[in-house]
Order: C-alpha cells, then sequence, then structure tokens
C-alpha cells in the first residue's frame, strides 16, 4: 500500500511541478501587460493565475502531509522512547487525520457552491477550485491514516526488538 500511495505522491508531485510552470504564463502576461504596455490587458489572466493557485497550494498541502512537512507547533521536547514517539507524532496524525474528515465533509458542500456560479471574464465554472477542498481532505486523510498506521508498526517492531 505504501508503494501505492508513494507513486500517487510522485504524480502529484509532478502536476504539482506542472501547475507551478503553468502559473508563471498568466502571471508574467499580466506583468507585461501591466508595466510595459506590450500587450493589451487581459482580465481572465488573474482568474486563470487564482485558479492554478488554488491548486497548486493544495496539491502541495497533500504532498506535504505525505513527507511530513505540514506545519506543526513543537510545544514539548522531542520524544526519545518509543511510545513517547508513538504518542507525539500519533497525536499530530490523528488532528490531521480529523481535521482533513472535516475538510472533505464540508468540502463537499463548498464544492456544490462552487457548481453553481461562473468566473466572471473566464465563464469557467467554479466548482474547477472547489472541488480541490473536499479532493485534498480526503487525500490527507487517506495519507495521515497511512502515516499513522506506519508509526503503530514501528513502535510495535521496537517492541519486539526490546523483549
Amino acid at each position: 500500500m505504501g508503494r501505492i500511495l508513494e507513486a500517487f505522491c510522485q504524480c502529484l508531485r509532478i502536476l504539482l511541478g506542472v501547475l507551478t510552470a503553468a502559473l508563471a504564463i498568466p502571471v508574467a502576461m499580466q506583468v507585461i501587460a501591466r508595466y510595459t504596455g506590450i500587450i493589451p490587458v487581459f482580465l481572465w489572466t488573474e482568474e486563470l493565475a487564482t485558479f492554478i493557485f488554488v491548486w497548486v497550494v493544495m496539491i502541495g498541502s497533500m504532498v506535504a502531509v505525505w513527507e511530513g512537512t505540514h506545519f506543526d507547533v513543537q510545544v514539548i521536547p522531542t520524544a526519545t522512547k518509543p511510545l513517547s514517539i508513538l504518542l507525539q507524532n500519533g497525536l499530530v496524525l490523528v488532528l490531521i487525520g480529523g481535521f482533513a474528515v472535516v475538510f472533505a465533509w464540508y468540502g463537499i458542500e463548498y464544492a456544490k457552491f462552487g457548481y453553481l456560479q461562473n468566473s466572471v471574464m473566464m465563464q469557467a465554472n467554479k466548482l474547477i477550485t472547489f472541488i480541490s477542498v473536499p479532493i485534498a481532505g480526503a487525500v490527507w486523510a487517506v495519507f495521515a491514516s497511512f502515516r499513522l498506521y506506519e508509526a503503530v508498526t514501528l513502535y510495535r517492531n521496537s517492541q519486539k526488538v526490546a523483549s
């Protein structure tokens, strides 16, 4: 299962790179249009940049949960004993998982709301960006659950070695 999730995350990394590169195009068009006058000002480029940026943020957060590089605050010293390590990491992963489920659940209603709207300049359905919220929540939940499983397995293995 870990290899499948790693392969999926690798696909997310590639998509993240492609979207980040694609984001440069409408942003460059905006800058060139506003400061040089070489090309006309296209208002749709701002909307497109926003749409791409939302997806970059959401996909980046998915990769961060998988890699364990998401934002967390350490309020107690780093644990050294296997059980303490499990409790520290487990607590963070359970909180991420809970937050992920809330995002996925309420994100569905958010996406339905986006379906009812179109962007002003591009006339694109806003579901394109709004759907990123429940998708991100579902992926976070899967990734956090797997990382929690790994943490428990690591603890169990350390107990077998100790006995």
